[in-house]
């Protein structure tokens, strides 16, 4: 497909893609994938912490996220499983992403019903909470889906910048917009008001129908028109099958959570680092987790309650078709390439706030820059992005957009002289965000050039999966490399780790090229 995202348009053609529908459509999608992400992190905390909620209770709340990370596990069933009645009216695509945009709505109102304040109901809240990041992942899996598989690979790069407006005007709407109307209605720490938080939650279900207006807007994909090869039973047995899983994954977790964070005390006082501990035993309490999910689903496909086919080509399959496609080293290259892009500016991100904080700027002076200036500029450099894409083509863009991520990490170095100076702050927080921009849609259209058609939900799944374990990974050590080095290395450390990833598109480009020929 490479050939086909590289193709080269004028700067007009390039500039009236901005305004097909389809790129407007994406507008909608985007927005309500957006919204939830934040009603579940920073608006959930500041309602818990205003009700009275301990601060260790508060953060296992962000646990009800882990299906962003994780929904390559059920993705094949948005792929493969057929909703009744709704899939013969609407189709596959759509009515998966009605069905998710509903839970949304109900899992947002069911947080609304519930006081925090209330011990016996925090559990209902934890419900809610947890429905909600399930049903966010799972509408972030369907409009993927939908995008790839309905917008012509030259326009993906121009309809990637128009969801991720989208998506940011989502995460504004439910961040900064929901801690308004909860002012607005008379809540603060010191007065809590249940009424306050409970209308405002209730106004960000009612925002879900953006989302919804836009998935009865548009067509389902042509390539989605077709009959399914198994039997209803099967298909229960596929979801059975996860459901169960998913339960053994979630109680070992609940089980040994007391003995973690023992283990993780020992540790600390035998490694003498409390974020090395930690890692090395979340991480061993996951992989075992993983063991436990995978045994206990081979356990019931033995038991012949889900079919063996069935598992292998939802899980199987998409991994298999994926190397067939692009061969063992092309294919390998491009994994490598996916996992490493983004690690530059992750592993800087991370830290950006703290630093800002340290060369004195007020938290009044980091969110007009970062959080407002910060948001308008990748929303252009999303738009820029797009039409460069279909300018120059996409590799030609994600090269630039690496090399401009190198480039602009270096600036920072210039806060660190400069200290308190805004003017410098709005420079280097305009270059961060525009390439930001930039990058993100040509990526987001380079993975979606990628993907088999026959395994869209799964192989797009596995890829936004995997573009950022890697460098979330390394980001935690972030704060530590500053405190042992300083600012100044810290900076060129960010940036030199991101000059492989030139040698990694360019290879990649080569490789794609020689087999489209």
């Amino acid at each position: 497909m490479l050939n086909k995202i590289d193709t080269q348009h004028s700067w007009k053609e390039s500039l009236n893609a901005l305004m097909k529908k389809d790129v407007l459509y994406m507008l909608l999608l985007g927005f309500s994938a957006g919204l939830p992400l934040l009603l579940i992190f920073s608006s959930l905390s500041l309602w818990l912490g205003e009700a009275g909620i301990e601060k260790s209770a508060v953060t296992y709340f962000s646990w009800a996220a882990l299906g962003y990370s994780f929904k390559f596990v059920w993705a094949p069933l948005v792929d493969c499983l057929p909703i009744p009645i709704l899939t013969r009216l609407l189709g596959l695509r759509r009515s998966w992403l009605l069905v998710s945009q509903l839970s949304i709505v109900l899992a947002i109102t069911i947080m609304a019903m519930t006081n925090p304040a209330i011990e016996s109901q925090l559990v209902y809240m934890a419900l809610g909470a947890v429905l909600l990041g399930f049903s966010s992942a799972t509408q972030d899996i369907s409009i993927d889906a939908y995008r790839i598989e309905s917008i012509t690979a030259d326009m993906q790069a121009i309809a990637s910048s128009s969801y991720i407006a989208g998506y940011r005007i989502g995460m504004i709407a439910s961040g900064a917009g929901a801690l308004y109307l909860a002012s607005y209605f008379g809540t603060t720490t010191e007065n809590y008001q249940y009424l306050a938080w409970k209308n405002t939650y209730h106004l960000m279900s009612l925002f879900m129908l953006v989302g919804i207006i836009g998935t009865l807007l548009i067509t389902e994909p042509i390539q989605r028109k077709k009959e399914f090869s198994y039997h209803p039973k099967e298909y229960m047995g596929l979801l059975l099958t996860f459901t169960i899983s998913v339960c053994v994954f979630v109680s070992w977790f609940v089980l040994t959570s007391d003995i973690s964070s023992l283990a993780k005390n020992n540790f600390t006082e035998i490694l003498h680092s409390k974020n090395l501990s930690g890692f090395l035993i979340e991480s061993l309490r996951l992989i075992i987790a993983i063991v436990l999910a995978v045994i206990t689903a081979k356990f019931i496909i033995k038991s012949r309650l889900v079919s063996n086919e069935l598992i292998t080509h939802s899980y199987v399959s998409p991994v298999k078709q994926f190397f067939d496609d692009y061969g063992k080293s092309t294919a390998l290259l491009l994994l490598a390439l996916i996992g490493l892009y983004r690690i530059s500016d992750i592993v800087l991100g991370v830290i950006s706030n703290v630093f800002y904080q340290d060369m004195g700027f007020s938290k009044t002076e980091i969110a007009d820059a970062v959080k407002l200036f910060g948001l308008l500029m990748t929303l252009f450099g999303g738009f820029v992005g797009g039409v460069l894409a279909m300018r120059l083509g996409v590799m030609r863009v994600l090269f630039l957009g690496a090399l401009l991520v190198v480039l602009t990490n270096l600036l920072f170095i210039t806060l660190v002289y400069s200290g308190h100076s805004l003017p410098v702050l709005y420079s280097v927080v305009a270059m961060d965000n525009l390439v930001a921009g930039i990058s993100s849609a040509a990526f987001v259209a380079f993975l979606s050039s990628l993907i088999n058609v026959q395994f869209t939900a799964m192989q797009y799944a596995i890829f936004s999966s995997l573009m950022t374990l890697i460098p979330k990974a390394l980001a935690g050590y972030s704060g530590s490399i500053v405190d042992s080095l300083g600012y100044v290395p810290f900076f060129i450390i960010a940036s030199s780790i991101g000059i492989p990833i030139l040698g990694l598109v360019y290879l990649a480009n080569k490789k794609l090229k020689l087999r489209s020929l």
